[in-house]
């Protein structure tokens, strides 16, 4: 089994010199643990997909170090201007218009539009830094499975797929980033995440509409069928063997305080846990939706619209 190498700067070497010789390495963020390639080499970008079975409708965000280098993918407005002088580096994803050329096109899925994102994590900014290059990095799990928040479960997802994994412990949020698609004036969220609604729109002083799921999707997260354990899960009940909670004990409690940011910080791992227990189901405590609640309840709904595969 392929062991997680800590970060060390021996470490953020070795997965830079992997990167710029068109590899794929698991990194840590401070949303969930990324699948990062370069996004400008194509055979590169195209061992994402392979290793995570992804769809090819399905665009990848890039990642970069800087607004500098965001500035060379795609255009800024002065929303989009507002928006990443508040949240960048964090966990905020911004779908621009491209600029021909700069990355591979698959990355983008054929669009006309980019999602970019600075991370708030040291490691992979450093590591970003010193390939020189943008990342596309989704998240490093097999498509339609949980996203990862611990290296050991990239391991067992991706260990004979990939080059590297380097371990930064548990990501701090827990969920992805949120995503907004801005353009002509036009604010649109895509993807509920790590960043509430509220906050965002506080920013920019007027309510955003939403589109957050699609047939043919302009960033990821938006296909109804995603996130999914292998256990059906049952949404609203703690009427099961095996119980999610939420200051509501169980088998698991996402937050004994009912704390949201910290409900959201252990979803996916104790989702994980629970599925391992080869229970038939597992049902869930109801979330408040409000706040990053409003994330962690289209994860559920996304989760138990199917189960994923084995």
């Amino acid at each position: 089994m392929m062991k997680p190498q800590a970060i060390t700067l021996r470490q953020i070497d070795d997965a830079a010199h992997i990167l710029r010789s068109g590899g794929v390495v698991a990194l840590p963020t401070e949303t969930v643990y990324g699948l990062a390639a370069r996004a400008d080499n194509a055979d590169a970008v195209e061992k994402i997909f392979a290793a995570k079975n992804r769809p090819a409708i399905n665009p990848l965000i890039c990642h970069v170090s800087s607004i500098e280098m965001a500035k060379t993918l795609v255009e800024f407005d002065m929303l989009a201007i507002k928006l990443v002088e508040k949240f960048w580096p964090g966990a905020l994803t911004l779908v621009l218009p491209k600029k021909n050329g700069t990355v591979d096109q698959a990355v983008s899925a054929g669009l006309e539009t980019l999602a970019v994102r600075m991370p708030a994590h040291e490691g992979m900014l450093s590591i970003i830094e010193a390939v020189g290059a943008p990342l596309a990095a989704p998240s490093a799990n097999r498509s339609g499975r949980m996203s990862p928040t611990l290296a050991s479960h990239v391991a067992r997802d991706m260990e004979d797929k990939i080059d590297m994994i380097i371990d930064g412990g548990p990501t701090k949020f827990g969920l992805e980033s949120t995503v907004i698609a801005v353009r002509d004036g036009d604010v649109t969220i895509l993807r509920h995440g790590a960043i509430a609604l509220e906050d965002i729109e506080a920013v920019l002083g007027f309510k955003v509409s939403e589109v957050t799921t699609a047939k043919t999707p302009q960033s990821p997260g938006q296909l109804l069928r995603h996130y999914a354990p292998k256990t059906k899960l049952v949404l609203h009940s703690q009427k099961g063997e095996v119980q999610l909670g939420f200051g509501t004990g169980g088998t698991r409690d996402l937050s004994p305080s009912r704390n949201l940011q910290e409900a959201a910080s252990n979803l996916f791992s104790m989702l994980e846990e629970l599925d391992q227990m080869g229970a038939k189901e597992i049902h869930i405590a109801t979330i408040p939706h409000e706040g990053v609640g409003v994330a962690i309840n289209d994860r559920l709904k996304r989760a138990a619209t199917s189960v994923a595969k084995s």
